[in-house]
C-alpha cells in the first residue's frame, strides 16, 4: 500500500500555480501527482492513498475521474497541517486500510527507484524500515543522512553546504513499526519519527539510488519537470504524449 504526501502549502511556488496545489502542477499535460501514480502503477502498486492539504478538493476531483486504469486512488484530507509524519498517520488511520508494509512518497518529488529493492531489504528479519538515499553535490536544501558501515541509518544531519547522501523521500515501513511512531502533532518524519526510531534501536536500512531524481518544489526546479518526464517515460505506466 502506498501513501503519497501532498499536504504541504507549496508556498515557494504558489505564485506560479494560482488556484492549484503544488502536486497538481502541470507536467507534460498531466498533473505532477498523476505521473507519480503512474510510476507506482509501473512498479506494480495498485492501491494508493493521497494525503491532501491545500486545495485538497482539486486533487480529489482529478482522481475521481479515474485517470490511471486499474489503480484505486483515495484522497484523505488533513484537518489541519499535520507534518509529513502526521499526514501519513492520518491517511492510514482514516482509510481503515490494512497492509503488512507502507510505502511513503513525497508528492512533489520524482525519485524513480526500483521498489523491489526495498521489499527485499524489508524481508530481512531485523530490518524495520527502508529509506532510499541519493548522493547530491549540495545537501544545503535537504540535510543529509549518516549511516553506519552496514548502511543502516544513524541520524539525519542538519542542512549544510557540500556533497552528501540525502533522503530521496521514499520510505517503506513495516506495519508494526508504524504503530510505534511518536504521538504528537504536527509530526515530521525527518525531525521526529526517524530520531525516535533510531534512539529506540529500530534498524532502518538506507538504500543508495542512482536512478532519476527531481524535486520540483522550487521555482528553479519546477521547469525541469517536463524534460524529466520526457526523458524517463520508461519508468511510467503512461499514455502516449
Amino acid at each position: 500500500m502506498a501513501v503519497i504526501l501532498a499536504g504541504g502549502l507549496g508556498t515557494r511556488i504558489q505564485h506560479l500555480l494560482p488556484n492549484l496545489p503544488k502536486p497538481m502542477a502541470p507536467v507534460q499535460g498531466r498533473p505532477c501527482i498523476e505521473w507519480l501514480v503512474r510510476y507506482l502503477a509501473g512498479q506494480g502498486i495498485r492501491r494508493i492513498l493521497i494525503s491532501t492539504g491545500h486545495l485538497a478538493e482539486v486533487i480529489e476531483r482529478h482522481f475521481a475521474t479515474g485517470p490511471v486504469n486499474g489503480v484505486k486512488v483515495r484522497c484523505i484530507p488533513e484537518p489541519q497541517p499535520l507534518g509529513t509524519g502526521g499526514g501519513f498517520l492520518n491517511a492510514v488511520h482514516a482509510s481503515g486500510e490494512v497492509a503488512a508494509g507502507w510505502l511513503v512518497l513525497n508528492g512533489d518529488t520524482f525519485a524513480l527507484a526500483e521498489l523491489t529493492q526495498a521489499t527485499v531489504a524489508l524481508d530481512k528479519d531485523a530490518t524495520a524500515g527502508v529509506i532510499y538515499g541519493r548522493t547530491v553535490a549540495d545537501t544545503s536544501r535537504y540535510g543529509s543522512l549518516v549511516t553506519d558501515p552496514s548502511g543502516n541509518l544513524v541520524r539525519f544531519e542538519e542542512k549544510r553546504p557540500g556533497a552528501g547522501l540525502i533522503s530521496a523521500g521514499v520510505y517503506l515501513f513495516r506495519n508494526d513499526l508504524v504503530r510505534t511512531f511518536p504521538e504528537q502533532l504536527p509530526l515530521s518524519l525527518e525531525r521526529d519519527v526517524f530520531p525516535a526510531l533510531t534512539s529506540a534501536g529500530a534498524l532502518i536500512k538506507v538504500l543508495p539510488m542512482d536512478t532519476p531524481f527531481l524535486d520540483i518544489g522550487t521555482p528553479e526546479t519546477l521547469p525541469e519537470a517536463d524534460p524529466f518526464i520526457r526523458e524517463n517515460l520508461a519508468w511510467f505506466d503512461s499514455p502516449p504524449l
